[in-house]
């Protein structure tokens, strides 16, 4: 929406017909959603979860990093902490905002990325890979399902948007 008014008050300022003509094809501006991946869990509170084995990577969406703008910053809890389902173990810091990230599982933090101390923007450019937060050995590993599926997480993200 913003973009689309941009765009109407840059062509109206530079004197541009914004009506679709016979030479030019007509195009329209729309918002494409996120990436969602096959194979994770997601929380309503936009953190993802990856179970392999005994251990859970745990990370923010690309929905909560595009919402957050550029990430700057990341508090992260000690190796050995416990987390619980849907308590805060971090805190993230965009340009925009500071949020607090919530463990969509319980258990006992076994690593944590030693890249984002010195490189938060991995969250941005890479938040399912290089921007995972933490990894987790889960104390019970049923909360994963009451997490959503990707195709719940997206109708979720779309639905939140619309509002």
């Amino acid at each position: 929406m913003a973009l689309r008014m941009w765009a109407s008050s840059t062509a109206n300022a530079l004197k541009l017909s914004t009506a679709a003509s016979k030479l030019a094809p007509s195009f329209s501006l729309s918002r494409t959603f996120a990436t969602v991946l096959e194979g994770l869990k997601y929380a309503k509170s936009h953190e993802w979860v990856k179970h392999d084995g005994d251990v859970a990577t745990i990370g923010i969406t690309d929905h909560a990093q595009d919402h957050l703008g550029e990430v700057v910053f990341v508090e992260l809890p000690e190796v050995s902490e416990g987390v619980s389902q849907g308590k805060k173990f971090g805190v993230v810091e965009s340009v925009k905002a500071t949020s607090d990230v919530n463990s969509p599982i319980s258990g006992e933090v076994v690593e944590i990325n030693p890249k984002l101390s010195d490189s938060s923007g991995l969250i941005n450019s890479s938040p399912f890979e290089d921007g995972w937060m933490i990894k987790v050995k889960p104390s019970n590993p049923s909360e994963l399902e009451s997490l959503l599926g990707p195709k719940e997480y997206t109708k979720f993200c779309e639905e939140e948007d619309a509002h």
